[in-house]
């Protein structure tokens, strides 16, 4: 990587010399592979940034509306069953319009849906402004995956799309961040709780519009593109995606983790908060719970460079340990907790270092693997999709496992799952044929 601080060692040279024309016309419109890749991270931060606000948001709906966990969690549901959709929808689609174009309208659609959001009067048009939010948001990951691979070698794929993945993580924990100063703002302000909370879902799609109109003019397709990735894709070809035993594994894996993850992206704050005890502090426990997403980068890195490093025949016994030992934690979870919520946060980040490791590598460089160059976004969108029908159980469903029986209850379940996972992750055997 020194001496190639413009490409960071992912591109140097092309294949063709028509590949080398389309390199270089990228170069001079865009920012080349640190540019494009950088400005991806970014711009798929700006998603998360209205998306993630919402967990902050939660406490001061439920103030504003008079509103239970189970009716909270009821939009949550319903706007991540419009993620899975445009999971499944948007993924194939990418694949014929390209990388380029489908990132950049997918941000832009979120800022437009994120600020509709903040103008909600009520919680069901909220649930429908956020639900669309959700759906086009979708599409920005697989026309990631499908841009990553024109700048990425095939034998850096784990770490460059570890460093990808990090634009998840790190969207989380700006929009907790971003979420606290602006509720500090609304303190000092004096604002009402309709007030805050709008303020809590709109500034975020101000920050995500800037992105989107920087991703329109940086972001560009890289000369690492095979005659492959142009042939138009057919049904067919989805269909034998879609038969692959190791891809149905993979979308196995993808439903426990995702489950997992959005659990704890949705109720962390609320689980820190009913730690506290006296007068509760939604700032400290917003705070806390970046934790999650803190050690969640750090397992993202981990898990990329290990990847490249162990041996292929290993890698299902890596996922299924790591999930066990998941499973673990969860059920003990609420015990250890009791102690207090600042030890409670830091086992949310233990928490988050076990699920983001797998969960990334199932939508990320697993998927490219089966998916190859032509059905790259086609296979990551399906196995995110297919993992989002399971957060769907995220929202309503494990808000009223709350409100019957407390967070001990709720993680009692979450493990049990998670533990099928760790099973079906050694029938995960490496692939016999590459789908290039």
């Amino acid at each position: 990587m020194v001496g190639e601080p413009v490409t960071l060692g992912l591109v140097r040279s092309q294949s063709a010399p028509q590949s080398e024309a389309n390199g270089q016309r990228s170069s001079r419109t865009g920012g080349g592979a640190l540019g494009t890749l950088t400005m991806l991270v970014i711009g798929y931060m700006g998603v998360y940034l209205c998306r993630k606000n919402f967990a902050t948001a939660i406490p001061l709906l439920q103030t504003e509306f008079g509103a239970s966990r189970s009716q909270i969690g009821r939009i949550v549901s319903v706007s991540t069953i419009a993620y899975a959709l445009g999971k499944l929808l948007l993924g194939p689609l990418v694949d014929r319009i390209g990388g380029r174009l489908g990132f950049v309208l997918s941000i832009f659609a979120v800022a437009l849906f994120g600020a509709l959001s903040a103008l909600s009067p009520g919680l069901s048009i909220l649930m429908v402004l956020y639900s669309l939010n959700r759906f086009v948001g979708a599409g920005a990951w697989p026309a990631m995956m499908k841009l990553t691979p024109s700048w990425t070698p095939k034998k850096r794929s784990g770490a460059i799309i570890a460093l990808m993945s990090l634009s998840y993580v790190l969207g989380g924990v700006a929009a907790s961040l971003v979420s606290r100063q602006v509720l500090v703002f609304a303190e000092h302000a004096h604002f009402t709780t309709s007030m805050s909370w709008r303020a809590v879902l709109g500034v975020p799609a101000a920050i995500t519009l800037a992105i989107a109109i920087l991703s329109a003019l940086i972001v560009r397709r890289g000369p690492l593109r095979s005659a492959a990735e142009v042939v138009q894709v057919k049904t067919n070809a989805v269909a034998r995606l879609v038969a692959n035993p190791r891809f149905l594994i993979v979308c196995g894996l993808s439903f426990a983790v995702t489950l997992l993850r959005e659990a704890f992206n949705t109720w962390s704050v609320d689980f820190l908060s009913s730690l506290q005890h006296g007068e509760k502090s939604l700032i400290a426990a917003a705070l806390g719970s970046t934790t999650f997403d803190l050690f969640g980068a750090v397992s993202i890195l981990f898990f990329g460079l290990v990847w490249d490093r162990i041996p292929v025949r290993a890698h299902r016994f890596l996922i299924a340990g790591v999930l066990g030992a998941l499973a673990l934690l969860v059920l003990c979870l609420s015990q250890i907790a009791e102690s207090g919520a600042v030890n409670a946060a830091w086992l949310l980040g233990a928490v988050g270092f076990l699920i983001h490791g797998p969960y990334s590598l199932c939508g990320g460089v697993i998927a490219i693997e089966i998916g190859g160059e032509q059905l790259a976004a086609s296979a990551s969108g399906i196995i995110d999709g297919v993992g989002y029908i399971a957060a769907i159980f995220a929202g309503e469903i494990l808000g009223g496992i709350l409100d019957r029986g407390g967070y001990p209850l709720g993680f009692k379940w979450l493990s049990a799952i998670v533990a099928v996972a760790a099973v079906l992750a050694l029938w995960l055997r490496p692939s016999t044929a590459t789908n290039h």
